[in-house]
């Protein structure tokens, strides 16, 4: 198959670098904001454990306590949203439509409360 020892020395070398370049662009460093393209990574990784709330969806009674306790803890308006987003968004891929059903109305609940609403709050 090859020629030499060389040879296959070096082709077994190119292939760990490559994967190793491969490795390095699927893990961008925490806080960059960005991720590789058509990754849903940010969707479960925890980028700051210190900060985490933790959500529960698996029934729509957990979803309610999950917002009840959003709606309690002493975050910003931002985070608060950025928290019921991410359960909406999993419930979403999980196939739980009535728990992202919750989560959405948790969030329109709390914009309504800090008399904020989706167009003010969103970049544009």
């Amino acid at each position: 198959m090859f020629r030499t020892k060389e040879q296959a020395c070096l082709l077994i070398f190119q292939y760990k670098k490559s994967i190793l370049l491969m490795a390095r662009k699927k893990d961008p460093k925490v806080g960059t904001e960005k991720k590789p393209k058509g990754s849903g990574r940010r969707l479960y990784t925890d980028e700051n454990p210190k900060d985490t709330v933790r959500i529960s969806y698996k029934t729509p009674a957990d979803a309610k306590k999950t917002v009840a306790k959003v709606k309690r803890i002493n975050k910003p308006f931002a985070r608060k949203i950025q928290i019921l987003t991410v359960m909406e968004q999993r419930a979403k891929v999980a196939g739980k439509n009535e728990q992202a059903k919750i989560a959405k109305q948790g969030k329109e609940a709390i914009r309504r409360k800090h008399g904020k609403t989706k167009s003010t709050t969103s970049k544009g």
